[in-house]
């Protein structure tokens, strides 16, 4: 890219190819190539560029000789090659001249298309590489102005108007010494020369395209690994049992980015057994992701106080085509909300059942030290509670937990309180007996 590479440098890669457009955001320097953050759009490509000028043309053959070759296959493939032309041409001159003799029913298609006129037919096209460019500089973290190199991959980046999207986006000329339809396969070569160890001097260090994580109570999907992080990575969560005298957890292995475990894909189950019997919430269960440079997924849960340990291997959890990608990401965004309002039922019910489970242990606890008043007290509180779930009011169910939480405290207090205070006269019996 005719950098120093002693130094570390930030490039955005355009890559806009027949069928897809891709963002990629690399860090550069001392022969590692670091990605920071992909994107793009698995929908857009030179292919639409063409379109737009087979169906300008169609229109204007409509227009001058009333036939319509919308339903003429031999037709249209005519025309798809002199579109694609067309598009080349104006790469380099500002008029390009159409003619296709004979195309049907033995008449000739005859016209001329200027390069305003195409930027006009394609300008929506062009605003659809806007955002997934700004989505990848918002993930990397970085400000266009932080760019140092725009490298522009695929022949439709010859399109002047691309170029010119460059300059107005992201402020920098783009950079043009490399053959956009060579690159992608020089870059394949240096990746198959470090693989089987013939180039020894690059590293490419890449991101996983979208979060893993596990299913937790209720069918919430708690993230461990976030997109876009810099593979080899580790990273682990300590999470805990959902029902009383739990003796095996179901680890299930997600990847996606919506809120709800129904929403992503399943990359596998395992179970951690032999839970010592204890109270919901009281065990402490890591788990543990761990993505090797091969992209191999290593999931392992350990329970803290048994030292008990059980994991699997997925290999390559990442390689979902772009499409896959594209679509996940894209939903992730339409039902964001919903998801959101949904998860926090969710976590309201769970927060309300814990509560009430542990009003019921203060209850069992102290059955033989509270008054009777003050257990109905607590038993009233819990069908308040019951009654503000039912009515899906969430403004009215956080003020009856809140009440009841705050009785339930003050009677574990009390309960507290009085069996210390039993204790210190069991102890001071004994010791008047000892003489101390």
């Amino acid at each position: 890219y005719g950098l120093d590479m002693e130094d570390i440098h930030t490039i955005l890669v355009w890559d806009l190819g027949g069928g897809t457009f891709d963002v990629s955001i690399l860090e550069l320097g001392e022969g590692v190539f670091e990605v920071k953050a992909v994107n793009g759009n698995t929908n857009l490509g030179g292919d639409d560029w063409d379109q737009r000028i087979m169906d300008y043309l169609a229109q204007q053959f409509k227009e001058k000789e009333n036939i319509d070759l919308g339903n003429d296959r031999v037709a249209l493939q005519k025309l798809k090659q002199a579109s694609e032309k067309a598009k080349i041409e104006l790469s380099k001159s500002y008029v390009a001249e159409i003619r296709i003799p004979f195309i049907s029913d033995g008449k000739t298609l005859q016209a001329k298309l200027t390069r305003d006129k195409f930027n006009e037919l394609t300008k929506d096209l062009l605003q659809k590489m806007v955002g997934p460019t700004k989505q990848a500089l918002a993930d990397a973290e970085l400000k266009p102005r932080e760019i140092d190199r725009v490298v522009l991959v695929g022949g439709s980046t010859r399109m002047p108007a691309v170029q010119e999207l460059v300059r107005n986006l992201l402020g920098k000329e783009p950079y043009v010494k490399i053959n956009p339809d060579e690159v992608v396969a020089i870059g394949a070569a240096i990746q198959a020369g470090i693989l089987t160890g013939q180039v020894r001097d690059v590293v490419l260090i890449d991101v996983i395209p979208l979060s893993l994580g596990i299913e937790t109570q209720g069918g919430i999907f708690s993230k461990i690994i976030e997109r876009n992080t810099t593979i080899p990575t580790s990273a682990g969560h300590i999470f805990t049992t959902a029902h009383d005298n739990q003796t095996e957890v179901d680890i299930h292995v997600l990847q996606g980015e919506r809120a709800l475990a129904a929403g992503n894909i399943s990359l596998g189950h395992f179970q951690l057994k032999d839970i010592p019997l204890a109270r919901r919430g009281e065990p402490q269960i890591e788990v543990t992701f761990d993505i090797d440079q091969n992209g191999i997924l290593n999931v392992s849960a350990h329970d803290l106080y048994t030292g008990n340990k059980k994991s699997v291997q997925i290999k390559s959890p990442g390689k979902l085509s772009d499409e896959e990608i594209k679509r996940m990401l894209e939903e992730s965004q339409i039902y964001a909300e919903q998801d959101e309002k949904r998860k926090e039922e969710i976590q309201i019910n769970i927060g309300v059942e814990n509560m009430i489970r542990a009003a019921q242990v203060v209850m069992e606890d102290g059955k033989d030290i509270l008054y009777q008043s003050e257990l109905d007290e607590v038993e009233r509180k819990i069908l308040e509670v019951k009654g503000a779930l039912t009515s899906g009011d969430s403004q009215k169910i956080k003020l009856k937990t809140d009440e009841l939480k705050e009785k339930v405290k003050a009677l574990d207090r009390k309960i507290k309180g009085y069996r210390r205070q039993n204790i210190n006269d069991k102890l001071q019996i004994s010791n008047d007996k000892l003489g101390f």
